[in-house]
């Protein structure tokens, strides 16, 4: 079974930019929440499909598959709920983990979250100086929820 443990933190600073150069990002979801999530994506030229279980602390079942850059198109023109999440997402490495920065586009914009995927929930890591405030548990900042609740929305309601 494919798993995903992952964190997801706030940014405290930029001095996380120009470490690693980014790609664009555009995905949507056809559905999302109990008892799962099915998500397309695209990542430049490459078509994703992705299901995801429920999160348990912060553990889920997670499957991805390649599919053909025109199909994840058309399902994203026509079968996505709105708006698409588009961001710019940036990889680098510190401390020998893998970090993950989403700088969110369009709706999102201003919101930037660092994600690090764990090999198990207990695994140590060390913190980069530009991470912040943990968010992990916080459902607002899924990208799931962001298609629901934009960020530019926040404050407003």
């Amino acid at each position: 079974m494919g798993t995903e443990i992952e964190r997801k933190f706030l940014l405290a600073n930029d001095d996380w930019r120009g470490l690693a150069e980014g790609k664009p990002y555009c995905q949507g979801y056809i559905c999302s929440g109990a008892p799962g999530t099915v998500r397309i994506r695209i990542i430049g030229e490459n078509g994703f499909l992705t299901i995801k279980g429920p999160t348990r602390g912060l553990v889920r079942a997670e499957y991805e598959y390649q599919i053909p850059v025109a199909d994840a198109r058309e399902i994203l023109a026509n079968l996505c709920s709105r708006p698409l999440i588009e961001k710019i997402r940036y990889t680098m490495n510190f401390a020998g983990s893998i970090w993950e920065i989403d700088e969110f586009k369009k709706e999102n914009d201003g919101l930037l979250i660092a994600e690090i995927e764990l090999e198990n929930p207990h695994q140590q890591f060390v913190m980069p100086p530009w991470v912040g405030r943990e968010v992990s548990d916080d459902p607002r900042y899924r990208n799931s929820s962001l298609v629901i609740n934009p960020y530019s929305t926040w404050g407003k309601k």
